[in-house]
């Protein structure tokens, strides 16, 4: 392979011009395609796993309970003045002018009145209502002029005659603010800086950074084509710019580093950027190999926008790696030696060795002149860590160890507004609502009792009603509403625990074991709760499979490429010390709420249910890079004759 990549690598920097030619037409001809091509396929809003007991519950309520059920929806929470009631007539009016305001509104299909019969929805004390507000259509189709009229209507409290009804709100409504993409941009920024720093050259740094957005814009513009053609999630192109961009970043850095370090050793331009493409180029090959098969694992999942994300991100690195092995070099050949700092540029092969072994350079890689090895910070680290090896594996296992401690007590769950900030809207309309119907009113579970003979369901819902009213953690039951022919019903139920409380996961599961094996007809518990409690648990369960697919082809690969059956063990060791690591200090910030202030945790809760695969995905495909690109230096260099 490095031989083939040599090649490659002098006829990229042979014809430096085409070849860059030929990737500004493709992002400039997929970028035409993003803007010019007409929407054909609507983007995903939702998702569902496969098989749970939730999914198939809501696909019941779709088919045989169908009026909105698919239509975003929003809850809007009012609060009487203190010492005062809803009812009040002053209190009333001012409601009842908000409600035909909403009624108003383009996009509304429905309000309710929390104050009369018969969608009263008032607190015992009458001091907390919520009115259901039902759109025309599905949250991810709600108009934006809708969406502005509906937050304009909600967005202030209500003043009456005697006091001010205040108005929260909580809704599956897209968020049209505009958050933009400041993250990506910051990313961005320090990376470059990183990057002048690394090279004392702002053209290298620049030109290191301008291939790895190239990168990420065919890969990222490729899959906006592709969303209007078929059917993708919105989240697909999140996890492939940000791995893309990283990526991409570290694959040009290794090819730039390498060709620096050989015009330092005397080759011509031409010879160091092919050699740097056959030795470099074959680290960054396997590197992305690794990558692509941790995002293409994705699949073990089987939730359709996980594996969405994974293929699209797959594909991005694949980009950076093609990136990395042709615009690379080209750039590379066109630069020539401004990709060395300015007091290097001008000397002769004699003057750059004499440099380099008086340890002024600034090189990375292998190769680097012994001088620099001995006077570099890293190479100090290197020598104390290879002095005392058994002491440093051992300190690094313990504070590795530590910090993956918290790990143990991971708790997941989908978003929600408890757990959202205190500030927002949609947290405070939780907070009332808890205050003033109960944490159960928030975790609601819906048990849908279905079959052939509409006589025997109806006899079935009413056994399971009066079993399940029996249960502790229940607080309250709804009647059970029959379908339209009869062959389902549909019973809610109010748990005393709130949505995340390992009580309502214990009471789904008990109420599952209750009426398993219903006599006449099939019972599923569903409604958003058992959904993420499902979601939860299948995920759980496809962790740790996930995790032992993408290490054994990982270990094969590494086998491949290094003939050694130590050195990929100890890279999945590594892996899997860092991965602890890594969900270790994120529970103990984001869950525990340690450094909350430094991290900006509005409201400690539990870890987004998906969060932990994708780490995995992540961290997985970083890791076994960086190894891959340490030890493949430490192989050529034994290779070479060192000890």
């Amino acid at each position: 392979m490095a031989t083939l990549l040599h090649r490659l690598g002098a006829l990229s920097a042979r014809h430096r011009r085409p070849v860059l030619a030929l990737w500004a037409l493709l992002l400039t001809a997929l970028a035409a395609l993003a803007v010019g091509l007409p929407q054909q396929a609507a983007p995903q809003t939702s998702f569902s796993i496969p098989g749970t007991q939730a999914s198939e519950g809501l696909e019941v309520l779709e088919r045989e309970f169908a009026a909105g059920a698919s239509n975003a929806t929003a809850t809007v929470v009012l609060q009487a003045p203190a010492g005062q009631t809803l009812t009040a007539p002053a209190n009333a009016a001012a409601v009842q002018e908000l409600l035909a305001d909403l009624r108003g509104i383009e996009g509304v299909a429905a309000v309710s009145d929390p104050l009369t019969a018969p969608t009263a929805r008032l607190s015992a004390d009458q001091r907390v209502a919520a009115a259901t507000v039902t759109f025309t259509t599905g949250a991810g189709d709600v108009a934006a002029a809708t969406t502005d009229a509906f937050t304009a209507a909600t967005g202030h409290d209500l003043r009456a005659a005697d006091g001010t009804v205040r108005v929260e709100v909580t809704s599956d409504l897209a968020d049209t603010g505009s958050g933009g993409h400041a993250s990506e941009a910051i990313g961005v920024a320090v990376a470059f800086v990183v990057l002048v720093l690394t090279y004392g050259s702002l053209v290298a740094a620049g030109a290191n950074l301008l291939t790895a957005l190239v990168g990420v814009g065919v890969g990222v513009v490729g899959i906006t084509v592709l969303g209007k053609l078929v059917p993708l999630s919105a989240t697909t192109p999140a996890l492939a710019s940000m791995l893309g961009l990283a990526v991409g970043i570290d694959y040009a850095l290794f090819v730039f580093a390498r060709t620096r370090t050989e015009l330092r050793a005397g080759a011509d331009v031409q010879q160091a950027v092919a050699k740097a493409t056959g030795t470099a180029g074959t680290a960054v090959v396997f590197a992305g190999a690794t990558v692509v098969i941790a995002l293409l694992g994705l699949a073990v999942v089987d939730i359709s926008f996980l594996t969405q994300m994974g293929v699209a991100a797959a594909a991005t690195v694949a980009v950076a790696v093609l990136v990395a092995l042709t615009a690379v070099p080209a750039l590379l050949a066109a630069m020539g030696r401004r990709v060395l700092p300015r007091r290097e540029r001008h000397l002769d092969a004699a003057g750059l060795r004499a440099a380099a072994a008086a340890g002024t350079g600034t090189g990375t890689g292998t190769g680097s002149a012994r001088g620099a090895e001995r006077r570099g910070l890293l190479a100090r680290w290197a020598h104390g860590v290879t002095r005392h090896p058994v002491l440093a594996l051992l300190g690094a296992v313990l504070v590795v160890g530590a910090v993956a401690v918290p790990v143990a007590s991971m708790r997941t769950a989908l978003p929600s507004a408890e757990n959202g900030d205190p500030a927002t809207s949609a947290r405070q309309a939780y907070d009332l609502l808890v205050e003033g119907f109960g944490e159960g009113s928030q975790s609601t579970l819906l048990l849908v009792v279905e079959g052939a003979d509409a006589g025997a369901v109806a006899a079935a819902a009413a056994s399971v009603a009066a079993d399940v009213q029996g249960l502790d953690d229940v607080v309250a039951l709804a009647p059970a509403v029959p379908s339209a022919d009869g062959t389902a019903q549909l019973i809610t139920v109010v748990p005393a625990s709130g949505p995340t409380d390992e009580a309502t996961t214990d009471l789904v599961h008990e109420i599952r074991a209750l009426t398993a094996g219903t006599p006449g007809a099939d019972v599923l518990v569903t409604g958003q709760t058992a959904l993420s409690i499902d979601v939860n648990q299948a995920l759980a369960d496809a962790l740790p499979v996930y995790i032992a697919v993408i290490v054994v082809l990982a270990l094969a690969l590494l086998v491949m490429l290094f003939r050694s059956i130590a050195v990929p063990v100890l890279a999945t060791v590594g892996f899997l010390l860092s991965l602890g690591a890594a969900l270790g200090s994120v529970v103990a910030i984001y869950q525990w709420g340690w450094l909350a202030d430094l991290f900006a945790v509005a409201q400690p809760g539990p870890l987004l249910s998906f969060m932990p695969v994708l780490v995995v995905g992540i961290l997985f495909g970083l890791a076994m890079d960086y190894q891959m690109f340490l030890v493949s230096a430490i192989h050529e260099a034994h290779a070479k004759g060192r000890s």
